[in-house]
This record gives structure tokens, C-alpha cells and sequence, in this order.
């Protein structure tokens, strides 16, 4: 069995292995056409936990919709986050 991270399309399997389509593996192309993200894959975008996320979403930094248990993230909300962000000192 191979596990891959990657959403895909399609998968084949040939003989006892599983093999996956690498259709969707740029990060450009997985996020380009998404509105609304889960925890994980909100996560991933900004390159934090889910766990950050979830803290983030405590602390009231990062606004969240909870639909069925789940928490979902505007892209456009989380790259307004990165936006207006910046770093004061000598960075």
C-alpha cells in the first residue's frame, strides 16, 4: 500500500501494490481553486499545526466557521492574514 499525502483523482491498482496519480501534488494547484479549507488543510497552507490553527482560533488571531463538528477557514481570510502580518525589528 502506498500513502500519499497529495489529494489525487484516480488511483490504480496493479498486482498487490497501489499506485497514485500525481495529478493534484503541487501545492500551486491543491489550494488554487479551494474557498473554504478544513483544519488540516488550512494548516498546511500556512505551514502550521492543526494545533496552531486550533489556538489561533482560540485566541480569536484566526476566524473559523463550525459546520457538523468541523472547522472551516476562508482562503481569502487566511491570506489576508499573512498580509497583514509583518515583522518590526531587524528582519
Amino acid at each position: 500500500m502506498v500513502v500519499d499525502n497529495c489529494q489525487t483523482n484516480k488511483s490504480e491498482k496493479s498486482g498487490g501494490n497501489q499506485s497514485v496519480s500525481h495529478e493534484m501534488c503541487n501545492s500551486d494547484l491543491l489550494f488554487e481553486k479551494l474557498i473554504w479549507m478544513t483544519t488540516e488543510e488550512a494548516a498546511r497552507y500556512l505551514r502550521k499545526s492543526a494545533n496552531a490553527i486550533r489556538i489561533m482560533v482560540h485566541k480569536k488571531i484566526l476566524r473559523a466557521r463550525k459546520f457538523r463538528r468541523r472547522l472551516y477557514f476562508k482562503k481569502d481570510e487566511l491570506d489576508a492574514l499573512i498580509e497583514t502580518s509583518f515583522v518590526t525589528g531587524g528582519y
